[in-house]
């Protein structure tokens, strides 16, 4: 028997703990990067209310995931660029979902990811039921490995509205004269 299924290649290093104490930089897309979360212009994005619960459900992570604390963030019109901190210590609960048993290990980088997506992907889907919005499986991310890092990536992450005629995931880059 034949398997059709495309074999995923892992989107995450093999060898780095994404649950380790660090900071880490991610970018994830809506599905087929559609500019489906605000507008902008003058170089501020303007969020509609997919964009807002976006935003809402990203502020809300540290309340579902203890160990991870928030830094420079930014909703784009089909994509969010963030900077968490997952910190050492105790984790309770299991993200969005009711926790079944305490645990002292923090939530992996990637179940953080999962529960928002599910989350936000959730609350718009109720809120607009007329069309069912998804964010693009997986995700990008970058450990952040040093302050110099931090501090460039967290300014790339703040004036990405500006550079937004020039963003690789703008699909109508080279468009109007764009």
């Amino acid at each position: 028997m034949t398997n059709n299924l495309r074999t995923r290649k892992p989107t995450r290093k093999p060898s780095i703990d994404y649950a380790r104490p660090g900071f880490y930089f991610v970018t994830i897309c809506t599905k087929e990067k559609e500019e489906i979360l605000g507008k902008i212009s003058e170089d501020i994005i303007s969020l509609n209310e997919r964009g807002r619960i976006v935003q809402e459900c990203w502020l809300a992570l540290p309340g579902h995931y203890p160990c991870c604390r928030l830094h420079e963030f930014t909703v784009m019109p089909n994509h969010i660029h963030g900077i968490i901190e997952i910190a050492a210590g105790p984790n309770v609960g299991a993200g969005f979902k009711p926790a079944r048993s305490l645990s002292s290990v923090p939530a992996s980088l990637s179940e953080i990811i999962r529960g928002f997506k599910t989350f936000s992907a959730r609350m718009i889907n109720q809120k607009y039921p007329d069309g069912l919005f998804q964010w693009q499986r997986s995700f990008h991310d970058r450990v952040i490995r040093d302050k110099g890092e931090l501090t460039a990536i967290g300014r790339y992450i703040l004036e990405n509205p500006r550079h937004w005629p020039d963003d690789e995931e703008n699909l109508h880059v080279g468009e109007f004269g764009i």
